[in-house]
């Protein structure tokens, strides 16, 4: 069994994400860090305890960095609601979470340091807790096998030019692209090549378990998102997909620099493509997807893992 760290701003799509690797045959949670930017850092824990309530969780969630590390927090509360987390009926159960004990960064230095194999790390949301890892614990950074990464991109969504998870805090960003992490950057072009439908949600609803038909009813406010056409970017699932099955996504090497003083590209991952020629490579970018391949891994994850 591959281990898996996962660090989350707990949107609807990073639970699928979760859910995604929690229903994987080789490969196990190790633990949940939590980072604010879908919603505040309490909100992103009262959506981690409700999905804890209902899928049973047994892995430890700590509390991470509740704001980027130089600006204030922007959530994505305009799109998403008060709580990171829409839906048309059901929700998670109420909970309250009982987190574990030290902070994320310090929990996930701990993990890398007494893994008996290299760790996988799956990032879904601003990258502010491993950043803190980075500046904190550099030499661990050499112990991590791969870091997938849903962010980045070419073109923007939280601003013209920015994608959200880099857009929050692209100082953290920064960092861990200047950190030697082996980092998968799985942008939202790709993302947007791998779409969810009604008729994806209307076949995890006809399993009729409690747990498929909560999911279900998040997920048609989450596809709802895209509007009358009914075909929503699988985000952070795709990065799931990726981590287990790294052939069902296209990586070129590239450098990648995070845009820190633009008045309009703030938080913009500029991608230069042509290494070694113009620069060193410091990740591996997305290109494409077999969206097909992925959708049915993610799909069927969900549906088994609903049961």
């Amino acid at each position: 069994m591959q281990s898996v760290w996962i660090d989350t701003d707990m949107g609807f799509d990073d639970l699928a994400a979760i859910c995604v690797i929690a229903a994987s045959k080789h490969h196990n949670i190790a633990g949940l860090s939590l980072v604010a930017g879908n919603a505040p850092l309490d909100s992103v824990a009262l959506n981690a305890a409700g999905a804890t309530k209902l899928f049973d969780w047994r892995f430890p969630i700590h509390l991470g960095k509740a704001k980027p590390l130089i600006t204030e927090l922007e959530t994505a509360g305009y799109v998403l609601g008060p709580r990171g987390m829409a839906s048309v009926n059901r929700h998670l159960p109420d909970a309250m979470l009982n987190a574990a004990s030290g902070s994320a960064w310090q929990a996930l230095a701990n993990h890398i340091a007494t893994s008996t194999d290299r760790v996988k790390i799956l990032a879904l949301g601003p990258l502010t807790n491993l950043a803190m890892l980075a500046l904190n614990e550099p030499d661990l950074v050499k112990s991590i096998e791969a870091l997938y990464w849903m962010g980045g991109g070419i073109g923007g969504n939280h601003t013209a030019a920015a994608e959200f998870n880099a857009a929050v805090d692209p100082e953290a960003l920064a960092i861990v692209l200047n950190s030697g992490m082996p980092f998968h950057m799985i942008g939202i072009d790709t993302c947007r090549q791998c779409l969810w439908t009604h008729d994806h949600v209307e076949e995890l609803r006809a399993i009729g378990s409690h747990k498929a038909l909560v999911m279900a009813d998040l997920m048609t406010a989450y596809v709802d998102i895209a509007g009358p056409q009914g075909r929503m970017a699988c985000y952070d699932p795709l990065a799931a997909a990726a981590l287990i099955n790294p052939a069902l996504v296209n990586f070129k090497p590239a450098h990648v620099t995070a845009e820190l003083h633009g008045k309009s590209t703030r938080g913009m991952s500029v991608i230069e493509w042509r290494v070694p020629r113009k620069a060193q490579a410091n990740a591996l970018v997305s290109t494409s997807p077999d969206a097909m391949s992925a959708l049915a891994l993610i799909n069927q994850s969900l549906m088994s893992y609903c049961l």
